[in-house]
């Protein structure tokens, strides 16, 4: 794997390792409303298994959308997706890297690190012309043996943010656009209003982004050498918890600590405050 504390792979590095017998490659792309019941997409890399992340690996019946599922229902549709103890999981999307921070965080949530980010995701598997097809992979394999394992630290939740933001050894970043994070636009969410948590800064995540992959290791650190971080535990916020993994992702590949990802973000913090 990539040598940035293994958080990415390249697609060369994947199209390399496609036979490896304990390797996963799972897409994370959103499913639109529109999408057919057999859900069909611009093609898939080889052994790709569906992650559900908006159905099976969310709490649907939470008032939010892509809530944390439990650890009983994350163990339980890992093992349908033959997820062992031992795997080596890539996890990809088809915007580049979206979506695909998401599942990353989760796997790291339940306190699996044997997982990484396929830098680029399909447009950057396409782009080197490497082979696509046409099915996703059949689910012929056994019931795999993951295990679950929450950990409460990477996750922030509405109880915890007002603590949060008024804390000088805290700060949140908001990876939210800018005209979103001041108000300019309002939230694509119909009825959430526009706004900011208290006290919160902006990083949108497309700053982090060149084209379709991650920046450099040199220059995601220049970026968060913009922000007075130091020794502050840092709390990342979105629209929903998806792009601010995204942050997460490039801060872990920078070695910061402490960190987490407000679950709900401003979708749950615009709406429950005023």
């Amino acid at each position: 794997m990539r040598s940035d504390n293994s958080q990415i792979v390249s697609v060369k590095w994947l199209h390399d390792n496609l036979d490896n017998e304990k390797l996963v490659i799972l897409d994370a792309t959103i499913r639109k409303v529109s999408d057919s019941i057999s859900f069909s997409s611009e093609g898939w890399i080889p052994k790709t298994r569906y992650f559900d992340l908006k159905g099976k690996f969310s709490d649907t019946g939470a008032e939010f959308p892509t809530t944390v599922p439990s650890a009983e229902q994350f163990q339980r549709e890992a093992r349908v997706l033959g997820i062992n103890q031992d795997s080596i999981i890539v996890v990809y999307d088809t915007k580049g890297i979206y979506s695909s921070a998401r599942v990353w965080w989760l796997f790291k949530t339940f306190g699996y690190d044997n997982v990484a980010v396929l830098d680029g995701g399909l447009p950057e598997w396409k782009k080197l012309n490497y082979k696509t097809v046409t099915s996703l992979d059949i689910p012929n394999w056994s019931t795999g043996n993951f295990v679950a394992n929450y950990h409460p630290k990477y996750m922030r939740f509405f109880n915890h943010i007002s603590e949060i933001s008024n804390n000088k050894d805290c700060l949140i970043l908001d990876a939210r656009s800018q005209d979103r994070f001041k108000s300019k636009v309002a939230e694509p969410r119909e009825g959430l209003r526009s706004g900011t948590i208290p006290n919160s800064e902006n990083l949108p995540y497309t700053d982090l982004l060149n084209g379709n992959c991650l920046k450099s290791k040199e220059e995601l650190e220049s970026i968060f050498n913009t922000f007075e971080i130091e020794d502050k535990s840092l709390t990342f916020s979105c629209g929903s918890g998806i792009t601010a993994c995204i942050l997460a992702l490039a801060a872990t590949i920078l070695n910061y600590k402490n960190i987490s990802v407000y679950d709900g973000s401003w979708t749950e913090y615009g709406t429950l405050t005023t």
